[in-house]
């Protein structure tokens, strides 16, 4: 059973950094990705970032320069790592994985707004970033 736990929120003040952390298990067949996604309430959720095991990235445009995120593939644990946090940066992060070779950018988008076939979700991870 694929599962996956994220971690790592937290409050800070603007400028400041955070490192999440997804930790994915059950991933038996080769290739998946692993993605975060943000949302406020009110809001629509957007992708955030996402990783393949064969270390393809993608990071939205929204955050790109602030925000990169790596793989540690023993683990099949991803890290985005924010930098420079600004208060618009401020939500609850949820983690996703799915089993499959997906192309990163492609399969964020895509489980943006179709959530339900993503293999499992994180419980989320609130990042509160004060001016």
């Amino acid at each position: 059973q694929v599962r996956v736990t994220d971690s790592g929120g937290g409050s800070v003040q603007s400028v400041g950094s955070l490192r999440l952390s997804c930790a994915g298990s059950g991933f038996f067949l080769p290739g998946y990705v692993l993605g975060w996604f943000r949302q406020v309430p009110g809001r629509e959720r957007e992708g955030v970032a996402a990783i393949c095991s064969d270390g393809r990235t993608f990071v939205a445009s929204s955050v790109k320069g602030r925000f990169t995120i790596s793989l540690d593939k023993p683990n099949s644990t991803a890290f985005p790592h924010m930098d420079s946090l600004e208060p618009g940066d401020t939500a609850m992060y949820n983690c996703a994985g799915e089993v499959g070779p997906h192309p990163p950018e492609w399969w964020l988008q895509y489980r943006t707004s179709s959530p339900n076939g993503a293999d499992a979700w994180g419980q989320g991870t609130l990042v509160t970033v004060s001016p």
